[in-house]
């Protein structure tokens, strides 16, 4: 039982070689944020309608204006998301407090221009489904979640394959 144990630990030890006291701390606070978004509004948290939402501002489009009643609090969800990150990044982040990347910065911002047009087609995103639908038990969520590793997966393997590089 011992030896198991030992072995379990290792692997897992292995897996996330910095720990994992950060991911748990920030999973409590993601289930912390998603129960109580569900509790006072009744809708699942989710990012992908914030672009919608906000355009419900200016726009008198019924697409737009289906979200009025529910648009102040997803951007204060989305500034949240953003002022979260930019905490951790001055507070717990190493390389002197910043986070930093190799990747261009007109890489990231096509690939979020990607990921939010695949979250409007897919009908939801990685918090909405990931977080708040598999949690819920929902089957489309299951298909969902899954489809979005089975793609993120194929499409980082065929990146490196083909020799791309930040």
């Amino acid at each position: 039982m011992t030896a198991t144990l030992s072995l379990f630990v290792a692997l897992f030890a292995e897996l996330f070689p910095n720990g994992i006291s950060h991911y748990a701390i920030g999973g409590l606070f993601v289930g912390l944020g998603v129960a109580v978004i569900y509790l006072g509004t009744g809708t699942a948290a989710g990012a992908s309608t914030f672009l919608e939402s906000t355009l419900s501002y200016g726009s008198s489009l019924s697409r737009f204006q289906q979200y009025r009643p529910s648009r102040d609090w997803r951007i204060v969800f989305t500034v949240g998301i953003v002022i979260g990150a930019a905490i951790y990044a001055v507070t717990v982040s190493p390389q002197d407090g910043l986070w930093t990347t190799d990747v261009q910065w007109w890489r990231l911002f096509v690939g979020g221009v990607l990921i939010g047009i695949g979250t409007r087609v897919g009908k939801g995103c990685t918090s909405g489904h990931g977080v708040c639908g598999v949690g819920s038990v929902s089957s489309a969520s299951f298909v969902g979640v899954a489809t979005f590793l089975f793609i993120a997966i194929g499409t980082a393997q065929l990146i490196q394959a083909v020799g791309v590089s930040p």
